[in-house]
């Protein structure tokens, strides 16, 4: 059957493909055609077409596996002498030494590969040989292709260890090792998250430009909060506070646009996760040239989101004309409502009682003017008239919580104005950001692996991978295969010399 497969081919016009990688491909071909004979030749169900489709697909990627391991072995020629002699790599040169197969294969989205390069050793004494072709390819870790790194990214971001070793052996026929497995999603994760700042402050401006563009008659809004989250640590006995943040573009008309995200493990202070914010913040609207939105700050009323108010967004200068911002704190509505049921289960007991008058002045709160001032002061006379049924300390913590922030709870003129009153945002970023992969039965973590999967989570929820796999491509280092000038030579052997 051969022959005439190959003789077809090579009378196709289509077909310019070298006679090598014909004749590597010819015997899953052959096999392909077998396949769907056998399936037209019989009856068809649903068993037979799974079958079917299973199996070209197990064919399919051999196919591909086979393209991919020819096409990336021949663009090194095999005579030595068609190699340049020397070549110059990030200030070093290096000699042509032999070529010779890799130990171990390299794996691929289509399965392992086998590659065969020409190694270069160093001039300078103590630095590594180098091979052109691996260096070019981008292999990652010295194990994987870039295409096969993300994708290993991709699926840890949302897949346990097992689960993702199980993907790549069932998707992708590549069998690893728990370490191989964490050494290259440890190496894909850090160099995404050195494109994360530039794709995240492309995509907040390109919201900004979206919300400038819709019609309505409100001002565009730039939402920012953050807040904490309790995770899993090993050697620790309690769990430690993990922190997310999240920043969000409003339109003309209050519709959210899309939303930022960041994410760390727990750090005392959080200083880090405080500096990407800023960061990300100044650098947005730094390079922002359409009308200012309007800037507002919704968290709940917590130890590191008042510091951050307080130290960081209330003293903010515009980073061009240097104007000072006026950041609009907002206490999330929801929490507060949280605090009208206790001083209502103080004043009344647990019951039906306690339950209509909160739903009454939780309608207050967010209806009428002056709606916090309502609230405490109907609190204050029913305490006054009928004494409380639960502790005092539970109504006067209630109360003074609300009574301590009067200045950022006008829900009535946060709504007017299209702000956000409910940090609903940042807590949702809480469970999607950490929560659901970092809190999974069982499971316990370290700070660096954790932090790993964080930055690789934040890039695909803010909707920044595709930008940031791009970037990540294009700083992969390449060699041009060509000798080093006479000046660069004698460079080298003066600085060997020294």
């Amino acid at each position: 059957m051969e022959p005439t497969l190959s003789a077809l081919l090579l009378a196709s016009p289509l077909l310019t493909a070298p006679i090598g990688l014909l004749r590597k491909m010819l015997p899953t071909l052959g096999d392909i055609l077998g396949l769907v004979a056998t399936f037209r030749s019989g009856s068809i169900d649903s068993t037979t077409a799974f079958e079917f489709k299973t199996r070209l697909e197990t064919l399919q990627r051999e196919l591909g596996r086979r393209i991919m391991e020819w096409t990336f072995n021949s663009f090194e020629p095999d005579e030595r002498a068609a190699m340049p002699r020397e070549l110059r790599f990030e200030g070093e040169t290096y000699r042509r030494a032999k070529k010779s197969p890799r130990r171990y294969p390299i794996a691929t989205l289509f399965g392992p590969i086998e590659l065969v390069r020409f190694l270069y050793r160093p001039w300078s004494p103590g630095e590594r040989s180098i091979f052109p072709l691996e260096i070019n390819l981008g292999i990652e870790q010295g194990v994987a292709t870039p295409a096969l790194a993300l994708r290993v990214g991709w699926l840890a971001a949302e897949m346990t260890q097992q689960q993702t070793l199980e993907c790549l052996q069932r998707d992708h026929g590549v069998h690893w090792s728990v370490e191989t497995l964490r050494k290259v999603t440890a190496a894909i994760s850090a160099s995404l998250n050195e494109q994360r700042h530039d794709v995240q402050v492309a995509r907040l401006l390109d919201l900004l430009k979206q919300a400038n563009e819709s019609r309505g008659s409100r001002k565009i809004v730039l939402s920012v909060g953050r807040d904490g989250v309790f995770v899993p640590i090993r050697k620790r006995k309690q769990y430690q506070e993990a922190a997310t943040a999240t920043m969000a573009v409003f339109d003309r008309r209050g519709k959210r646009l899309g939303t930022v995200y960041l994410g760390r493990m727990p750090q005392p202070h959080q200083g880090t996760l405080s500096d990407q914010l800023t960061s990300l913040l100044v650098d947005a609207l730094e390079r922002w040239t359409g009308p200012m939105p309007r800037l507002c700050y919704v968290t709940d009323a917590g130890h590191h989101p008042t510091e951050y108010f307080r130290n960081v967004l209330s003293p903010m200068r515009h980073p061009v004309t240097n104007r000072p911002l006026h950041w609009e704190w907002i206490i999330d509505y929801y929490h507060v409502c949280s605090y009208v049921s206790k001083m209502a289960e103080a004043i009344f007991g647990e019951g039906e009682e306690a339950f209509a008058w909160a739903r009454k002045m939780r309608r207050w709160l967010k209806n009428k003017p002056n709606g916090a001032y309502r609230v405490l002061h109907s609190a204050a006379a029913l305490k006054a008239r009928f004494g409380l049924h639960g502790t005092s300390k539970q109504f006067a913590d209630a109360y003074r919580y609300i009574r301590e922030r009067l200045g950022y709870l006008d829900y009535v003129d946060c709504r007017r104005r299209g702000l956000p009153i409910g940090s609903g945002i940042t807590e949702a970023a809480c469970k999607i950001v950490v929560t659901w992969r970092l809190k999974q039965s069982g499971m316990k973590w370290h700070i660096e692996g954790g932090q790993t999967i964080l930055d690789l989570r934040v890039l695909r929820l803010s909707g920044v991978w595709k930008p940031a796999r791009d970037a990540y491509l294009a700083s992969k280092p390449v060699i041009e295969l060509h000798p080093p000038t006479r000046y660069e030579k004698t460079a080298q052997c003066l600085k060997i010399a020294a």
